[in-house]
């Protein structure tokens, strides 16, 4: 299954047999015997170019997974589920990644010398067992799944703007009165050109005109700091900018419920020490964290 996968991965019968150390001919004669005893063709061969079939293609997702646990099953072996070790991969959005997980990891590597860390910071929901990855931070409701989550704290869909800007057009009070106001709409929490509130008597839907629709949360809070209109985030995101006063939220006793925090993690009491050592340490940091616990103003 080995010279297989590397056959797959490297997309040659002689890359292969140099990446494993063996000669080319007995990588071929091991991948022949392979696929006679299973009785399919695993590659289609030519003088230039080694692909997978579509057989070929379903076996090299089991050989993954087979092999993942022959490996975990050696480790456990060898003390890797007693000592953290080996690398670790971290995924979490781009801007919670870059302020809050990073720093969390830098402490985390001092902490434990024998583990490496490689993050995937992306503005998508990665699924751990597609991509290999070990921890995901996530913001928003979970859907059910195999995985293990701890949550964390949770955090707020808020409306913000900085002090000039309300000074100059002045605060909205209620929901309806963002309508006299320029908006920043940030796409990833509004797809459509409406913000929506919580009432006494239920959800308030607010439409809005807007001159400005932008995909990440770094452009809409550098243009509501620039003086450009309101603009809703998650708060975790402007937590820079209200310490220093160049944000400032408005209409929070309209706000939804908080989003949910969690840390999410593969295999439970079967993980190894790397992914155990990591969530526990990073539960015990991110729940002390205030804008985690909606405890900004």
């Amino acid at each position: 299954m080995q010279v297989f996968v590397t056959v797959a991965d490297t997309e040659g019968f002689a890359s292969a047999a140099r990446k494993l150390y063996m000669s080319p001919p007995a990588v071929t004669r091991t991948i022949s015997a392979l696929e006679e005893h299973l009785g399919v063709m695993l590659f289609h061969r030519t003088t230039r170019q080694v692909k997978l079939t579509d057989a070929g293609l379903r076996y090299l997702e089991d050989c993954r997974r087979i092999l993942s646990d022959l490996a975990e099953a050696e480790e456990s072996v060898a003390g890797a589920h007693r000592v953290p070790r080996g690398k670790l991969s971290v995924t979490a959005s781009s801007r919670f990644g870059h302020l809050h997980i990073a720093p969390l990891l830098f402490d985390f590597l001092e902490c434990y010398p024998e583990v490496s860390v490689q993050t995937l910071f992306v503005d998508r929901v990665v699924n751990l067992i597609d991509e290999g990855l070990d921890v995901a931070v996530r913001i928003g409701e979970l859907p059910d799944s195999s995985l293990n989550a701890i949550q964390v704290g949770s955090v707020r869909r808020v409306i913000c703007a900085a002090p000039d800007y309300l000074e100059a057009r002045g605060v909205p009070q209620t929901p309806p009165d963002i309508t006299g106001h320029d908006i920043v709409q940030f796409s990833s929490l509004a797809s459509k050109a409406e913000w929506r509130f919580k009432g006494v008597e239920g959800e308030i839907i607010v439409p809005f005109s807007t001159r400005f629709t932008v995909n990440t949360a770094d452009v809409a809070i550098a243009a509501a700091v620039a003086g450009r209109g309101l603009t809703m985030v998650l708060s975790y995101m402007i937590v820079p900018e209200l310490m220093s006063g160049k944000l400032k939220i408005v209409l929070a006793d309209y706000e939804n419920p908080p989003l949910p925090v969690h840390v999410v993690y593969q295999e439970g009491r079967k993980a190894a020490a790397k992914v155990r050592a990591f969530v526990d340490f990073a539960v015990e940091r991110l729940r002390k964290l205030a804008y985690l616990n909606s405890a900004l103003d």
